[in-house]
């Protein structure tokens, strides 16, 4: 008698241990039917005006970096807030080293990068998605401004032109049979042309608009830029796949544009336009 009411007790444990585990089965499949009918994590939390969380380095000025009170600003960061801002919610900046960006991207760290990102190669562009860019760049000449002898990238040929040989700028030098004065970098090359020993030098137009705006008395200005095909957008960048929120970032971008706060904050910190390629 004993052992029956053993046996009995025994398959009532086991029959609701199994209901239990329906039960939670169930629950689990609920809750994640719930989850892909509402989207990816980041975009029920766009959607319910939760906190984004953004990678920058912090030390790259004028893009991100820490003004003189310690607070965090630049262009990308300034941008990235009033991206927040259309959106309905809170960005949280987590900053890192440029080598560990896309690295913390792809351990989920934080939800996208603002940091002058631009996938440009083929194994990025594979991996990651990019927003509507909020800042074109490419090359441009820098030359004396009462030197009037840049009328096309063709009329190159001959001058001399200040350029580390290692450099992008530099190969673009031979391209049009420029002659190379060589350099260790920017502020080298730029001390050589006001001092005449050589005629331009040529580098990243973000660069160089944030050197004319330090130095607005420098006696030099832009005499060519390089044309939209060669030009390259920087924007907000995630892991592949959620192109939903991608949607909503770009929506947000293009309505900054429209409503003049990304010429306003270009105008900010470059003196320039850069939000338009052109």
């Amino acid at each position: 008698m004993k052992r029956r009411t053993l046996l009995a007790l025994a398959a009532s444990t086991v029959l609701l241990a199994a209901c239990g585990q329906s039960s939670t089965n169930e629950a689990d499949t609920t809750a994640t039917d719930t989850t892909e009918a509402g989207g990816s994590d980041l975009l029920q939390r766009i959607n319910n005006g939760g906190t984004i969380n953004v990678g920058t380095e912090g030390t790259y000025p004028p893009f991100t970096y820490h003004d003189e009170s310690g607070q965090l600003t630049g262009y990308d960061v300034e941008v990235t807030r009033a991206v927040a801002d259309k959106l309905g919610v809170n960005v949280e900046f987590k900053e890192t080293q440029w080598d560990a960006m896309l690295a913390g991207l792809d351990s989920k760290r934080f939800d996208m990068v603002a940091n002058q990102v631009s996938l440009t190669t083929p194994e990025r562009l594979a991996k990651y998605d990019k927003a509507q860019p909020y800042s074109w760049s490419g090359a441009v000449v820098l030359a004396p401004t009462d030197d009037d002898r840049y009328s096309s990238w063709e009329g190159l040929k001959g001058l001399r032109t200040a350029q580390s040989l290692s450099s992008n700028y530099g190969e673009l030098a031979e391209r049009y049979e420029a002659e190379i004065v060589p350099v260790d970098g920017m502020a080298q090359a730029i001390q050589l042309v006001k001092q005449d020993r050589a005629d331009f030098t040529m580098n990243d137009n973000l660069a160089v608009l944030d050197y004319l705006k330090k130095f607005p008395d420098s006696n030099l200005e832009i005499k060519l830029v390089a044309p939209a095909s060669e030009q390259t957008g920087s924007g907000l960048v995630l892991l592949k796949g959620d192109e939903a929120v991608v949607a909503k970032l770009d929506e947000a971008m293009a309505a900054l544009q429209a409503d003049g706060t990304l010429t306003k904050l270009s105008q900010d910190f470059f003196g320039a336009d850069i939000s338009q390629q052109k």
